[in-house]
């Protein structure tokens, strides 16, 4: 197990990949705080004991309640060794059909402000601990390239890969790791609403090998870049997408 005394804190816990993240630290040994804006969800880790994992519920996007959220985790654990900075949301709308306080300004708030507010307090626990810690942020294929239905999501996620680079190279110093992964297509209820306007199988077929990655696979990824294995990974978003972001929609299939 390459995790074990580690204590990490992984937001958007309640969500297909925050759930995949923890059950693949948890196994590696760490020590999880479990992050979701409801409590209600959080229950799903009832089951693990609050020995492994301590679940909270905090609204990313109020910095004092990231501070907190860092705060009890290491008075819980201990310490804190691993920000996992996954909290993400996203829905398929055009642009022309926005409303700028629906559409972009929730967006924003949790998928940008939320990893932001994260980066900081994790690396002043780090700091206040005199210990080298890594941030691992949730990016997205979608941060490097433009994609219709997506305005918000796509800035948001883009802002996540600079914010990645910024934060590693003034961390450095301090010997703090900060990267991140970058999922293609994932099988998660965030993506099923691509099921209910008929997309489904459209993007399906997006993916090189015309199937949708899983969360566990995410996970595996994750819990490399927060292992001893990845410490020459820095300031980079690794791209997690079977491919994805490097073909067109396949065509053989239209004239076979």
């Amino acid at each position: 197990m390459r995790l074990v005394n580690k204590v990490a804190i992984v937001t958007g816990a309640a969500g297909g990949i925050g759930q995949a993240i923890i059950e693949k630290l948890t196994s590696e040994g760490a020590k999880v705080v479990a992050v979701d804006i409801s409590s209600e969800a959080l229950k799903v880790f009832d089951s693990y004991g609050s020995e492994k994992v301590k679940s909270l519920a905090v609204d990313v996007t109020d910095f004092q309640q990231v501070e907190g959220m860092v705060k009890q985790a290491a008075e819980q654990f201990g310490q804190l060794d691993i920000m996992v900075n996954n909290a993400g949301i996203g829905a398929p709308k055009p642009l022309l059909q926005h409303d700028p306080r629906a559409d972009f300004d929730p967006i924003t708030q949790v998928n940008q402000y939320g990893v932001y507010y994260g980066i900081l307090a994790a690396a002043r626990q780090f700091q206040a601990q005199s210990t080298q810690g890594v941030i691992i942020n949730t990016s997205s294929v979608y941060g490097q390239m433009a994609a219709e239905l997506t305005f918000t999501y796509n800035v948001s996620k883009a802002a996540v890969d600079m914010m990645t680079k910024c934060a590693a190279l003034e961390l450095a110093p301090l010997g703090i790791r900060v990267c991140a992964v970058a999922p293609g297509r994932v099988d998660t209820p965030m993506l099923r609403q691509y099921e209910a306007i008929g997309l489904w199988e459209h993007i399906r077929k997006e993916q090189m090998r015309d199937t949708m990655t899983q969360p566990q696979e995410i996970a595996n990824v994750v819990a490399f870049l927060a292992s001893d294995e990845a410490n020459c990974i820095n300031g980079t978003t690794v791209s997690a997408s079977d491919g994805f972001e490097n073909f067109k929609y396949p065509l053989l299939d239209k004239i076979q």
